[in-house]
């Protein structure tokens, strides 16, 4: 049957685009301060997971809603299911938008949201698809199945959650990621540093705060301190001033009396290439690290300034590991907390590390490792309790051969495997991989500022989804 999938897409352009400008306007950063039994992740995952089902209702598929965790839209019949993953939850917009990050913008032929390329506008893409598939009438011997989440960026406790109510598919793809194809992923492991003690030091650190996930390179990052005179605050504020010039950040100093606050900028950048980035909570630590804090203060400031600060690799840290086909081991530090308390003395005051890394690696191995370099330095480590293993669908896989063979047909392109650093909901199945949305050559902007997605490679996208649901299902 020859159908242009295409000229199919294009006849439901301006519907795709309308739905799509109406989810991105939906804010779904999970927020626990609000969230409640109804909401497990917080008002704006539930409004959002809610929201793309009832597209579903709507368009007269079978719907249904597990509990506001996650919720699944499906049509056709058959012995096997394909599933296909996306989701609604968003990392935090942060700064450095030029437009409203929830209130979209198509220029230039981009659309500007945050969501637009992780994951809103793929999963749009992949919902027409499945909705072309089915509006043509196209016979098919397999389910398909849409599972939607709201908890990606955080813990997956959406998929932990529906998964103890329904049952897995069979295999099937994510469009959170790349073609031509990601058929491996690096595991996934963060591992904390807490430091204790008190306080005493010719400089006092009253606070110090940068990141806002641990799989985001931290943008921004703030310091209050106390110094020991006027003259003192002075040197300090052109110490940072001379600093900002010789490297790649930005900021402001403020000086009152002999209490100093400080803003940085670097950039913020994806947790899984935390090279692309410039890591605002490392480099505020280098430029703390030369003056004389005490006790646990200077112990935090001195292992993110002299281990950890562009230790994208795991170098310093004694941990560095590559795999002939995964890739090499990365680090990103992602949250860095330390508050004194009223009584002066510390809370648990921490450095998140977000490890991700490849066949050979254990995470047993990286917590020793870790441990017995920073246990040196006064670092005591713990880990979260979300380890993912590496994951890995060979080549010759059917579904990866079927899905390469679509990509090629619809680019012209050769396909081939890619293993990558970001954890997706592909690997939830044994045999599930990632596929697109974004193509070779493109522009990432997920989780950083003025996230977007060109229109062009949704719409290419969308037809690619639906020729692919089509020969895995028929």
């Amino acid at each position: 049957m020859d159908i242009n999938w295409q000229k199919e897409v294009d006849a439901r352009k301006d519907d795709l685009l309308k739905d799509l400008f109406d989810l991105l306007r939906i804010n779904s950063e999970r927020d626990d301060s609000k969230k409640t039994d109804d909401a497990p992740f917080g008002p704006g995952p539930k409004d959002a997971l809610k929201h793309m089902l009832a597209y579903g209702q709507r368009d007269g598929f079978t719907v249904k809603n597990v509990d506001n965790y996650a919720g699944h839209i499906e049509f056709g019949e058959g012995d096997e299911t394909l599933g296909i993953f996306g989701h609604m939850d968003v990392v935090p917009a942060g700064d450095g938008w030029d437009t409203d990050p929830y209130e979209p913008v198509l220029k230039d032929g981009k659309i500007f949201a945050r969501g637009s390329s992780d994951d809103k506008g793929p999963s749009m893409a992949a919902y027409y698809g499945m909705k072309i598939v089915r509006d043509l009438g196209l016979p098919l011997s397999k389910k398909v199945r849409f599972v939607v989440g709201s908890d990606e960026e955080s813990g997956w406790a959406d998929m932990n959650y529906y998964f103890e109510k329904e049952e897995k598919p069979d295999f099937g793809f994510s469009p959170d990621a790349e073609f031509p194809i990601i058929n491996g992923e690096k595991g996934n492991i963060t591992l904390g540093a807490h430091f204790h003690g008190n306080n005493e030091g010719t400089y006092v650190l009253k606070n110090f705060a940068a990141g806002l996930r641990e799989n985001m390179v931290p943008g921004e990052g703030t310091a209050k301190m106390l110094v020991p005179d006027e003259e003192a605050a002075l040197a300090m504020e052109k110490a940072f001033y001379d600093f900002v010039e010789q490297n790649p950040v930005t900021g402001t100093i403020t000086v009152e009396d002999v209490e100093v606050s400080i803003e940085l900028v670097g950039k913020s950048a994806h947790g899984a290439s935390p090279q692309s980035g410039i890591n605002a909570g490392t480099f505020l630590a280098l430029f703390l690290d030369q003056f004389e804090f005490g006790g646990g203060a200077k112990q935090f400031l001195h292992v993110a300034a002299t281990i950890i600060h562009e230790d994208f690799y795991g170098e310093k840290l004694g941990v560095a590991y590559e795999d002939e086909k995964m890739g090499k081991l990365t680090m990103n530090a992602g949250l860095f907390a330390f508050k004194e308390n009223e009584e002066g003395f510390q809370a648990d005051n921490f450095i998140a590390m977000n490890f991700r890394y490849p066949k050979g690696v254990t995470a047993e191995g990286l917590e020793i490792s870790v441990d017995g370099k920073l246990g040196m330095e006064g670092a005591s480590i713990t880990h979260n309790e979300r380890n993912m293993l590496p994951h890995y669908v060979p080549e010759d896989d059917p579904l990866v051969a079927t899905l390469l063979a679509v990509y090629e047909d619809h680019t012209g392109e050769k396909g081939h495997e890619k293993i990558i650093g970001g954890g997706t909901y592909g690997r939830l199945l044994e045999r599930g991989v990632a596929y697109g949305a974004m193509f070779p050559g493109y522009v990432d902007t997920m989780h950083q500022a003025n996230e977007f997605m060109t229109l062009d490679d949704l719409l290419r996208a969308t037809a690619i989804y639906a020729d692919a649901i089509y020969r895995l299902a028929k």
